[in-house]
């Protein structure tokens, strides 16, 4: 039985959570014959209003076989509408649950050599039986489309069959679903801010901020010059938007 899916801002999130995800990612892995490629997104408030906001990332987003709650205000949209989860599915939470699962070998693409390099240690560090079966550190800025090709050749000559994106929303996204058809077999999770993260080079916020739905505030602090557009534009639209969705859905004066 598949898990539900509520929509927020028009976009479909699957209301699962961790165990989940590890369950999903183990079927599509014992059907790769079937389904050569799979791609899961995690969302946050920038994330369902950039799909609400942007038809062309919202296209994108088609491509994908599952989008998952990242933040908690995502959450309490979906339990108002009976969706009753207890969590998010973080993106860094989950890269670690999958990875802590014995067996399939992973990929990492993104981030700077150093990056790569701190991640992998660290990750090696956790889970002494992961297999890591390559990490590439792309191109700043617009490749052409021999370089999307030398990548996929990258994943397909390493064996992965997990491939974790982190070049960033909607940059990951973008990429995967643009790829999809030439992907070699595997699943693919655009998981964002969890390389900086596992690295050690970017900390991340306490437990309870993060339960709080505040985890923002503590981003915003340590990086404002990069985030404080997304946050101060797409946090007002995410409510914007939530408000006229409200109001479009009462029936009238009575209600």
């Amino acid at each position: 039985m598949s898990d539900p899916i509520y929509p927020v801002l028009g976009l479909g999130l699957t209301a699962t959570d961790y165990t989940g995800v590890t369950r999903i990612t183990r079927e599509w892995l014992e059907g790769l014959n079937a389904t050569p490629v799979r791609a899961v997104g995690a969302a946050n408030t920038h994330f369902v209003t950039l799909s609400r906001r942007d038809a062309g990332f919202r296209r994108v987003l088609d491509a994908f076989d599952m989008v998952v709650p990242d933040g908690m205000p995502l959450v309490w949209v979906m339990n108002r509408r009976g969706a009753q989860m207890a969590d998010r599915v973080y993106g860094p939470e989950m890269m670690l649950r999958v990875m802590a699962q014995p067996g399939p070998s992973h990929f990492l693409l993104g981030g700077s050599p150093e990056m790569l390099k701190r991640l992998q240690a660290n990750l090696k560090a956790r889970f002494p039986h992961l297999k890591i079966a390559g990490a590439y550190s792309p191109p700043f800025g617009p490749w052409p489309p021999e370089e999307d090709a030398a990548i996929r050749r990258r994943i397909a000559e390493s064996g992965a069959t997990i491939t974790w994106v982190g070049l960033g929303c909607p940059k990951q996204e973008t990429w995967i679903a643009r790829n999809k058809p030439c992907l070699p077999p595997g699943v693919y999770f655009a998981v964002g801010a969890a390389f900086p993260f596992h690295s050690g080079m970017v900390k991340q916020a306490p437990g309870w901020m993060q339960r709080a739905g505040l985890e923002w505030i503590f981003r915003l602090l340590a990086e404002p010059r990069r985030l404080w557009k997304r946050y101060a534009v797409y946090n007002t639209l995410f409510l914007s938007y939530l408000l006229l969705d409200f109001l479009r859905r009462k029936p009238g004066p009575a209600s």
